[in-house]
């Protein structure tokens, strides 16, 4: 071979190693000076976490929300509802934050078509999801707003609580810590969670006018707001033709009020809330 072309060659690819010597230095410096230095807080505040992954923090997992609790003077400490106050106390005192009071909550269907003998518009055959025949003219049930019964909810929920009956969700109170996994999937979102002490609630979801609700299910809310007028501590509200309750504002009336919004609704809608697995998914036990 010619010596000439060796030499070439062996220049040229000492050139490269020279280029690729002096682009690593340019790189290992640049790396040393931007460096963010790891808060040792974020570790210890991932050791405490529950470590469900479940999202109900509204972060991209656990490791997600230790930074931002960390990082961030506004992410409040209660924000892991599985670890739930003894979680919450323990970020407060890595994170030297105000303790944020973790209030022990529930999901529960806001929706009772099975005991109102809700039908169906039509038999769907298509993608087994709710959110798959949600986009089917509403969904298969006369009612709208109804839960279309295909389990989204029970595939999502990270911790097993939910169990389809009649396709229907029938939420485990033991096992539900209030993430909020199942709200977020249900398409429909007649999922609400609510605290454990919450006095009455209204399982149905409907926006629909009285003349049509009392067409299509024998006990949902005909939005006649005589629960509005009624409750003494003004708890009780609607929007959009929907009901919605201030718990807390209900909570710290006390049980002098008798809950006289469940004695005037009705349609018996309004009910007390109780917490076991026939009441947060009563409808489908029937």
């Amino acid at each position: 071979m010619d010596p000439v072309l060796i030499n070439l060659a062996l220049g040229g690819i000492a050139f490269l190693v020279c280029i690729g010597l002096v682009f690593g230095i340019g790189l290992a410096l640049a790396a040393q000076k931007f460096a963010v230095e790891a808060n040792p807080k974020v570790e210890e505040v991932l050791e405490v976490l529950a470590g469900a992954q479940c999202g109900g923090c509204g972060y991209a997992g656990c490791e997600g929300y230790a930074e931002a609790v960390v990082n961030d003077p506004d992410v409040p400490t209660n924000l892991c509802f599985p670890g739930k106050a003894a979680v919450a106390e323990a970020v407060a005192e890595i994170t030297g934050k105000k303790v944020a009071g973790a209030e022990n909550s529930v999901a529960s269907v806001r929706c009772s078509r099975i005991e109102g003998e809700v039908g169906q518009k039509y038999k769907y055959v298509g993608n087994e999801t709710c959110a798959g025949a949600s986009l089917a003219f509403g969904g298969p049930q006369e009612c709208s707003y109804a839960c279309i019964g295909l389990g989204d909810c029970a595939s999502a929920c990270p911790f097993g609580a939910i169990s389809m009956k009649n396709s229907f969700p029938i939420i485990d109170p033991e096992k539900c810590v209030g993430c909020g996994a199942c709200a977020k999937a249900c398409p429909k979102k007649v999922i609400e969670v609510i605290p454990l002490k919450a006095r009455v609630w209204v399982p149905c979801s409907t926006h629909d006018p009285g003349k049509i609700v009392r067409s299509i299910c024998k006990v949902g809310c005909i939005t006649c707001k005589i629960c509005v007028k009624s409750c003494p501590a003004g708890a009780v509200k609607v929007e959009n033709d929907l009901v919605y309750i201030d718990h807390e504002k209900c909570v710290a009336f006390g049980a002098e009020c008798n809950e006289v919004c469940v004695e005037k609704c009705p349609r018996k809608i309004f009910r007390k809330f109780d917490i076991k697995a026939e009441n947060v998914g009563k409808a489908a036990a029937a």
